[in-house]
């Protein structure tokens, strides 16, 4: 299993994004490209990031009818994506599409289908104003359960619903994005430190503004790093 931290290259171009990958590339698990660039650059971006050496993660949120989503996802598997995510509010039927599209584009390299559960920008007043009356949580754990069973390897969730999906898909990878080190006035509601992250079980912790951000990309990364490594090892 994959473990560690993957850099979210929210960057203006593709080229910003391959120079801060290739800075940062000793100290994370792998590369994150979200909707601004696969809709920019386009997915040729995943090749180029994929010929680094680390595994790509393209965060491209698919949601759409089945037969569109497989479309795409194996198109996503062709440039070497090794995730590739799709709303689990799409259904069950949708996230089977995505995994089938997936797989086929990919060949014989590993690949895998991340559910997205409950964005980290949203909470619970949040879901009730678009008539979702349910927490976060409860939300979290039925959509992990659907994941599971469309054969998704893992699902996206916020930090403090790690614990919800470890109870009741414990087999699936949790991939979890809203880690600040620091406190942080941004869009994201539901954060929590990599060390909390990882003590909750999060598998791949997913990190842009703070290293992206930083005045020393390199640095804040390997701090990061470190912090993950501490929380990890034993005693």
């Amino acid at each position: 299993m994959v473990r560690g931290v993957i850099v979210a290259l929210d960057l203006p171009s593709a080229e910003a994004a391959v120079a801060m990958a290739e800075d940062v590339a000793d100290y994370v698990a792998g590369f994150k490209i979200g909707l601004g660039l696969l809709h920019g650059p386009g997915p040729l971006l995943i090749s180029a990031l994929v010929a680094l050496g680390k595994p790509v993660f393209a965060d491209a949120k698919l949601h759409d009818i089945p037969s569109q989503v497989e479309v795409a996802a194996r198109r996503l598997g062709e440039h070497g994506a090794r995730w590739v995510t799709a709303h689990v509010g799409g259904g069950q039927d949708m996230l089977e599409a995505a995994v089938r599209g997936l797989r086929s584009g990919a060949g014989a390299a590993p690949a895998g289908v991340l559910g997205v559960t409950v964005l980290t920008s949203l909470d619970g007043s949040s879901l009730a104003r678009v008539g979702i009356n349910r927490t976060p949580g409860e939300l979290v754990s039925r959509m992990a359960k659907v994941a599971d069973a469309s054969g998704c390897e893992g699902v996206v969730t916020s930090p403090k619903e790690l614990i919800v999906v470890a109870d009741v898909a414990p087999n699936l990878l949790r991939v979890t994005p809203g880690i600040r080190p620091i406190d942080r006035d941004d869009d994201q509601a539901r954060t929590m430190t990599p060390s909390e992250a990882v003590e909750r079980g999060a598998d791949l912790l997913v990190v842009g503004r703070p290293i992206t951000e930083a005045g020393e990309p390199r640095r804040a990364a390997a701090a990061i790093a470190d912090e993950v490594a501490a929380a990890r090892s034993p005693g």
